[in-house]
């Protein structure tokens, strides 16, 4: 078995803890839009805006991080931008 050498210890402690990171911020998103769509279910519109806004603000950092890519983010915002406002034209 070869010797591993310092630098590919590090690199790989480096590695895991980017993982974990970007794990926490992946399901921070899709937390985010499960808690969403269920206040569009239940048809709050004052609700659904701050959480709206919330759940953008994650998704834009999650893009600017590069956790997941620029055009994911912007479809995931439209698709709820959309049922937003069906929602606020809906009262």
């Amino acid at each position: 078995m070869a010797k591993k050498t310092s630098s590919a210890e590090k690199r790989h402690r480096q590695s895991e803890e980017r993982r974990l990171k970007n794990k926490a911020v992946k399901s921070s998103v899709r937390t985010s839009i499960k808690k969403f769509r269920a206040i569009a279910q239940k048809k709050d519109a004052g609700e659904a805006e701050i959480v709206f806004r919330d759940m953008v603000k994650k998704i834009d950092t999650a893009a600017q991080k590069g956790i997941i890519k620029k055009n994911t983010a912007a479809r995931k915002k439209s698709r709820m931008h959309k049922l937003f406002n069906t929602l606020k034209t809906a009262q």
